[in-house]
């Protein structure tokens, strides 16, 4: 028996429209996951799934705001709902809003907490009873390199990220008796439409960050596929409370 096969299995990934998300989802249908797509742009949703569909996965939208409760809730609902059963989450989607601390406003800050971290915490505990009920699951949560290093604008970013490990680590101990491993992964400097626009305005970054990632490169959101299905799969039943970094070697230098 393969462990890494997800036939069967339902995922939900959030912000699985673009970028890291979509690379993870399709990832997850690659393995034989059925595949939840949720995010703000339908559109861009459903273009996704478009994608995924022609290449003969199976896969749905759903139009979520995960920074408001009741939608990230009705989102995990509406999952079981038209999938069946969910056996993966997916925490992907978040927000990024920098610049001086001494200048940012309680606002963003909050915004930036709500979207990133408190979001996480709420699909988790939205998911738990439907993960149960069917002997056990898997949530994945995408922290960042942020989680381990400081920024000079990114107290906001950081700090939810680094939240993300330390709810990864308490939901590992709380769920793991229900067979629910909980799990983060770290990605480094990844080629992303938000990363594109950092180049844009800062376009020595992309010089910087290939010559020191180790490997050279800045990572494809197809690169972050493997971890998320190990994560996701029976490959990892022994796995919880753990932080993978995807990132070229970038945290591991001296």
């Amino acid at each position: 028996m393969n462990p890494f096969d997800l036939s069967g299995r339902v995922a939900l990934v959030t912000g699985g429209n673009g970028g890291i998300g979509y690379g993870i989802a399709e990832g997850l249908a690659a393995a034989g996951a059925a595949v939840m797509i949720a995010g703000r742009d339908q559109a861009k949703s459903y273009a996704a799934v478009t994608a995924l569909r022609q290449s003969g996965k199976r896969a749905e939208a759903i139009e979520a705001d995960i920074a408001d409760e009741t939608s990230c809730r009705s989102m995990v609902a509406a999952t079981v709902e038209r999938l069946g059963r969910l056996d993966i989450l997916v925490n992907n989607a978040g927000i990024y809003l920098g610049g001086p601390p001494a200048e940012m406003a309680l606002a963003d800050w909050n915004k930036v907490l709500t979207t990133n971290l408190t979001s996480a915490f709420i699909a988790a505990q939205a998911a738990y009873p439907h993960m149960k009920r069917v002997g056990g699951g898997k949530i994945v949560s995408i922290s960042s390199m942020y989680a381990i290093f400081g920024g000079a604008t990114a107290q906001a970013y950081g700090t939810s990220k680094g939240g993300i490990v330390q709810l990864t680590k308490s939901l590992a101990v709380a769920w793991a008796p229900d067979n629910i491993q909980v799990n983060a992964i770290l990605p480094g400097w990844i080629d992303t439409d938000l990363t594109r626009r950092g180049r844009a305005r800062t376009p020595e970054l992309h010089d910087d960050v290939v010559r020191h990632t180790p490997a050279g490169r800045w990572g494809s959101p197809s690169d972050l596929a493997g971890a998320a299905v190990f994560l996701a799969s029976r490959a990892s039943d022994f796995v919880t409370g753990g932080s993978i970094s995807v990132d070229g070697g970038w945290s591991v230098q001296g």
